[in-house]
């Protein structure tokens, strides 16, 4: 098998592809397809039961990056602790943003969905879309924590949580 020419990740590495979030890369194969033989990055991603199959040489191209460091993590619990800035733009207009911002793989974009979209337990309730919106947030938020952390998502849900909570304190 060919060695990867621009490659920066490993098989076992975790890695954060922007549109589906934290996966694991399992190996990396050739395949030939439609003639060309293309080096390939197995990533899976486990609580979604899906393995996908990135071209080496697109990786970096499409945003598949490292997982964040630890002064990056802490950067999103900063931005967390912030007060939530909510646009006066029409729901859909928000809701593309959120989601543009959610898809984009950037742990701070992320951080600031969670923030601008959590709700304390006496503020009015989320539309169906607004939530659905927080949970993908949160949940790519929680699992990289998790990642750099040591991989255990209960705490890092806890340590998210906690941040937030203490926000409305």
């Amino acid at each position: 098998m060919a060695s990867s020419n621009n490659s920066d990740f490993r098989p076992n590495e975790f890695v954060v592809y922007p549109a589906h979030g934290v996966g694991q890369i399992i190996s990396i194969e050739e395949q030939e397809i439609a003639g060309t033989k293309l080096e390939l990055f197995v990533v899976s991603f486990e609580k979604d039961k899906m393995t996908l199959r990135v071209p080496t040489h697109k990786a970096s191209e499409i945003g598949m990056r490292s997982l964040s460091s630890p002064e990056v993590i802490e950067k999103a619990m900063t931005t967390l602790k912030g007060k939530a800035r909510v646009k006066r733009a029409m729901w859909s207009r928000r809701a593309q943003e959120y989601e543009q911002k959610i898809n984009s793989g950037d742990l701070i974009a992320i951080a600031e969905v969670v923030r601008d979209l959590h709700r304390n337990d006496d503020q009015r309730e989320q539309s169906y879309s607004e939530r659905q919106l927080y949970e993908a947030a949160l949940e790519r938020l929680t699992r990289e924590v998790a990642a750099v952390d040591d991989g255990d998502e209960v705490s890092a849900a806890k340590k998210v949580d906690d941040v937030l909570v203490s926000r409305a304190a």
